[in-house]
């Protein structure tokens, strides 16, 4: 096993700070150094990301190096900052998870937009906090999220926070509705409240995210309150056994208030029926999210538009702008219909903290006081280099993408399409073997072959579980994708299902 590496700094002698007293100070560096370091950054971004596509789609961290970085190593005495970039190029970098590959068809990781990073190194220049005060970074993410509001077709008038992503946007929309239906029935606090929050009972697709489970139990929803409705051979929530269950909760003394769709589900990218599951909400006086982390902006494509109806009336609505608009990470959205209802949730008040009633702060609307304002720019950056047809023009583009692999799989004998949504995810197996003698039953070789050509380091894609069947899954949301990388991600599972059978 080799040597793990060193993950410290060098030392380095006190800097001069750039103020004309020559102060000295542990964080200070020298104008010069500062802008030498940032150049030097600047040319080591551009050629990483512009060799990435010649590199392994993925590599795995060797266990003494997780180790060494994992253990912690700091010195006693200040290092220089010019080692920084050495340690990044050696200890960080050789080691990617896979996303900004375009042969990476895994989980719904993207590469970072151009302008978003950009953008990212600028807002941490400006290093505005998004939560409190007044800073203009603020103001900006009130309108980047009304022009992400307007790209998903929600009503005039939306608004809502930016947040590190979709299990947070969940959590802040639960919470509202939450709020929304207490004081709904004049229950949010004391004893009416205690009657009323042991009764609430909310519901969600059986092939919801993971995050809405975990926003129900940190709201205080115990599973077995947070029900699992029924999908169809499509995978869509079966609205009729929504309205049964819904009927069912309420006869027995429970208190309905919030039912979650998705619109486009992580496993097979599914979309549910938004205008009827609006319908059941209206008739029985519950708040209608719908989780649209990754398929939240598919009203823009004219063949996924009629699934799309109905936007304008959910209550609520979770967007990624980090999944398929490839704003760096950390970049979700809360869009909410009336944005009120998130500050009726989320708003506190202290005597050190006095906001402007007229302008609130963005704290008022979301759990976080500390906010940064790279998300506001970063999205600002990649919406303005699309513009709204550039916007469509990415998402058509993965569609295409999409029919493209579906068509290669179509057309191989060895490979069968599974049924899926029509986002751009998907789902296929392998013909089964003729040969029953041989080893790797069915069950397995899925996984296996999953797992050999993610070693491989040509192309990267996950399995799932379909209709209680490993399978495997890929799903396009990298720009820099083409029909070149589909090709070799259909040669590796080929070539690594061949290897497997022939053991």
């Amino acid at each position: 096993m080799p040597t793990p590496p060193k993950t410290g700094l060098q030392p380095h002698p006190p800097t001069v700070r750039p103020d004309s007293d020559g102060a000295t100070g542990p964080l200070a560096v020298h104008p010069k150094v500062f802008r030498d370091e940032l150049t030097a950054a600047a040319e080591w971004v551009a050629d990483y990301l512009g060799r990435i596509a010649g590199r392994p789609v993925a590599r795995p961290v060797p266990a003494a190096h997780r180790q060494a970085l994992a253990a912690g190593d700091l010195p006693q005495e200040g290092q220089d900052l010019g080692t920084l970039l050495e340690f990044v190029d050696r200890a960080i970098a050789p080691y990617p998870t896979g996303n900004g590959h375009p042969a990476f068809f895994a989980w719904i990781n993207s590469p970072p937009s151009p302008a978003g990073v950009i953008a990212e190194l600028l807002a941490t220049a400006v290093n505005a906090t998004c939560g409190m005060g007044e800073h203009a970074l603020m103001d900006l993410e009130r309108g980047v999220v009304r022009d992400l509001a307007s790209l998903a077709g929600m009503a005039p008038g939306t608004g809502g926070v930016l947040t590190s992503g979709g299990s947070m946007a969940n959590l802040l929309c639960l919470g509202a509705a939450r709020t929304w239906f207490l004081r709904g029935r004049g229950a949010t606090d004391g004893a009416a409240y205690d009657r009323a929050h042991t009764r609430l009972t909310a519901y969600h697709s059986d092939q919801a995210h993971m995050s809405v489970a975990k926003a129900a139990s940190v709201i205080g929803l115990p599973p077995w309150r947070l029900r699992a409705v029924p999908t169809t051979s499509q995978r869509h929530m079966d609205v009729e056994a929504l309205r049964a269950m819904v009927d069912a909760d309420r006869a027995s003394g429970l208190l309905p208030f919030c039912v979650v769709s998705n619109l486009g589900s992580t496993a097979s990218g599914a979309v549910d029926p938004i205008e009827a599951i609006t319908a059941v909400c209206r008739d029985q006086g519950m708040w209608h999210h719908a989780d649209g982390a990754w398929g939240g902006l598919g009203a823009l494509v004219p063949e996924l538009a009629p699934l799309y109806r109905g936007v304008a009336d959910l209550d609520s609505l979770t967007v990624d702008p980090h999944k398929t608009l490839s704003v760096p990470v950390g970049c979700g959205a809360a869009l909410v219909t009336d944005p009120a209802r998130l500050r009726d949730a989320f708003s506190f008040r202290a005597s050190y903290l006095d906001g402007d009633q007229d302008w609130p702060w963005l704290s008022d609307y979301t759990i976080e006081l500390t906010r940064p304002g790279t998300r506001a720019l970063t999205l600002w950056a990649t919406l303005r280099q699309l513009g709204r047809s550039g916007a469509t023009a990415l998402l058509q583009q993965y569609q295409d993408l999409a029919h493209y692999l579906r068509r290669r799989i179509q057309g191989h004998p060895g490979l069968e399409l599974c049924a899926g949504g029509p986002l751009p995810v998907v789902c296929f197996r392998l013909t089964a073997d003729p040969d029953a003698s041989r080893p790797n039953p069915q069950a397995d070789l899925h996984a296996a072959v999953a797992a050999r050509v993610q070693a491989r380091g040509h192309a990267y894609l996950a399995t799932v579980s379909h209709d209680g069947e490993t399978v495997l899954r890929a799903c396009v949301c990298n720009y820099l994708t083409t029909t070149d990388d589909v090709d070799t991600l259909v040669q590796e599972v080929l070539a690594a299902a061949d290897h497997l059978r022939a053991r």
